[in-house]
Formats: structure tokens, C-alpha cells, sequence
């Protein structure tokens, strides 16, 4: 059954907005009486029925409530620096809604190749890896933020930067992770945290970080964090 994402849900009917709509209608040829399913990104699952037929407005009559979600057991924030190829983060934000996660800050380094990005673009692509995989919640994608400014904040999470500095200390998530905690790492851009960054992370309470012997694209690198992460909570 075709999936519409409805966050603003809140009665036993619902109108999609223009661009779902449009999408309906003339991409999945549906009409009045059809069926569909809809996930509020909160939680919630139901089943709708197409009561109302416009271009640009659908009519939606909820016929029942499938499931009701409750939140995983833990919670991932992964900060990641834009990749210069603005496809291999939208990638990453599939993929990791995919697998699961929870939150996503873009931070701008000193030896990051991009500066600025789409948020509306970006959160397309996660809300539609939400009704592909059929995620309860929607993860959230936070405005983005320079590094030296992120890490002047208070974070309530076991907090993690991954670098790939040699001869620095670092250690595995499986050495520093519990399970069902709040987690945060730090992944860089292409061309790694400088130094200075790297420093003064440590000093705001970052725990370094290896994942692996390998060296990872940042959007490589972002996806395997939130695989092991995923894997110590399963």
C-alpha cells in the first residue's frame, strides 16, 4: 500500500499538501475509495481512505489507527561537515534513516569544501527514507552550524569525535559505548579536523574516536558510526 508522510496529523481527517498531492494522483493513479497509509513521523501508523480528489489537495478520511510506536532505546546524533559532492550527504541521509537515527547537524569546519546547503532539500530526501523503509519517527536535521560554535554548547550525550590523526589515542565505539544512551559524534570533512578543532573538542568533553584502519569518506565514515551504534543497541 503507497505511504504518505502527514505530520501535522491530528483528526480523522486530512488534506496532503500540493506536491503530495500531485504525486498521488498523477504519478500513482490513485482516486476516491483507494487506500493508502500514512506515518506521522511521531509514532503513529494509519490507514486512510481517499474521500476527495484535487490536484492540489487531496482529501484523506483516517479509517484506522495501525500502530502506535514507541521510541527506540536510544538516541544518535551524528554531526557531520557537508561533503563537497552534495549527493554523497543526501546518500548518507538515506541511508542512516534507513538504519536508524535520530538526529542530524550539519557543521561547517575550517577545512570544510562546503559551506552551504539546502535544508529543505535535505530533509525531501529523509522524509522520503522514512515512508520508504517505513520509519516511525522522523528523524530531525538541524539548521547548520559552524564547529566552533557547536561545541560552545551544552550536550547531554556521550560524546565521540572520530579522526584520523596517527599516533593520536583513539578507541572503538564497542570500547566506549554503552547501550541505551544518548550518543553524539563529531565526523569531519575530507579533508579531517584540523588539529586546533580536533583539541579543542577533546576539551569540551570529546572522547576520540577510530573506526577502523581504513581512511573512510566522511560519508562513509558517518554511515559506519551509525551502523556500530545501531548494532550495540540491537
Amino acid at each position: 500500500m503507497h505511504v504518505f508522510y502527514t505530520p501535522d496529523i491530528d483528526s480523522s481527517e486530512y488534506s496532503l499538501n500540493e506536491e503530495e498531492s500531485k504525486h498521488c494522483l498523477k504519478v500513482l493513479r490513485l482516486g476516491r475509495g483507494d487506500l493508502v497509509n500514512l506515518i506521522d513521523g511521531k509514532g503513529g501508523f494509519y490507514e486512510a481512505e481517499i474521500i476527495g480528489e484535487h490536484k492540489r489537495n487531496v482529501q484523506l478520511r483516517v479509517t484506522q489507527s495501525i500502530q502506535e510506536y514507541q521510541k527506540r532505546n536510544h538516541h544518535l546524533h551524528i554531526v557531520v561537515a557537508p561533503t563537497k559532492n552534495i549527493d554523497r550527504l543526501e546518500w548518507f541521509l538515506e541511508k542512516a534513516t534507513e538504519i536508524g537515527i535520530d538526529e542530524i547537524t550539519p557543521v561547517i569546519c575550517e577545512r570544510s569544501e562546503r559551506k552551504v546547503i539546502k535544508e529543505d532539500r535535505l530533509n525531501k530526501v529523509i522524509t522520503s527514507a522514512v515512508k520508504q523503509s517505513l520509519q516511525a519517527y522522523h528523524p530531525v536535521l538541524n539548521p547548520q552550524i559552524s564547529l566552533s560554535d557547536f561545541l560552545k554548547m551544552e550536550h547531554n550525550s556521550v560524546k565521540m569525535i572520530a579522526h584520523c590523526i596517527d599516533g593520536e589515542p583513539r578507541q572503538y565505539i564497542s570500547q566506549v559505548l554503552e547501550p541505551h544512551q544518548r550518543y553524539l559524534i563529531l565526523i569531519g570533512p575530507e579533508g579531517d579536523f584540523s588539529p586546533k578543532e580536533i583539541e579543542l573538542a577533546l576539551q569540551s568533553g570529546f572522547k576520540p574516536l577510530t573506526l577502523g584502519n581504513t581512511r573512510l569518506r566522511t560519508e562513509t565514515a558517518a554511515l559506519a558510526a551509525c551502523f556500530e551504534v545501531n548494532y550495540l543497541n540491537r
